[in-house]
């Protein structure tokens, strides 16, 4: 006897974006699914040095958490739900992690780790979807060389900070990572 997995088809694409299975490389920007691969170990290491990082400052500043991905981070409930590779959130808006485990607002930071297949996403669509929605700070970070690249928010627009190779500094935090 064969079971059906959904009782009837999803109405929206939000509706279809919860339907997935947990765990599904999987975003929903301005009603679009996109699908990632697996990150490579070069993409993991480099995400996992930072999250340590922040990981210490947290345990000490006891202000905020810091979530790594696979994290559904929905922006809103109509058609933009992310997996930022690292997401900050401040205590402030702590509230906003549901009963469901997810994300439900806009994280105070943002980081991404480049990967071959999507240099381009990151660095526009997700760049543009985060402004738009008021990340307050989104960084960048190429996993082969190191470089970063970060925006602060002001007057709602992105304007670049400094770029370094093998460290980026958080305005918002107060803080130096080192890469």
């Amino acid at each position: 006897m064969m079971k059906t997995l959904i009782d009837s088809p999803p109405r929206t694409i939000m509706e279809l974006y919860k339907s997935l299975p947990e765990g599904t490389l999987v975003e929903l920007i301005e009603n679009q699914i996109y699908m990632s691969p697996s990150p490579l170990p070069r993409h993991q290491i480099v995400l996992n040095e930072i999250n340590f990082q922040l990981l210490l400052y947290f345990k000490k500043s006891k202000n905020g958490m810091v979530y790594i991905s696979p994290f559904d981070v929905y922006l809103d409930e109509s058609g933009n739900a992310v997996q930022p590779d690292l997401a900050v959130i401040l205590e402030v808006n702590a509230n906003e992690v549901q009963p469901d485990g997810h994300f439900h607002g806009v994280p105070d930071m943002i980081v991404e780790v480049l990967s071959h297949g999507n240099r381009d996403h990151d660095r526009v669509k997700k760049k543009k979807l985060y402004e738009k929605f008021g990340v307050k700070e989104y960084w960048m970070v190429d996993p082969e060389t190191k470089a970063t690249e970060g925006y602060t928010l002001k007057n709602g627009a992105y304007s670049p900070l400094t770029a370094e190779t093998g460290k980026f500094t958080s305005p918002l935090l107060g803080i130096e990572i080192n890469l």
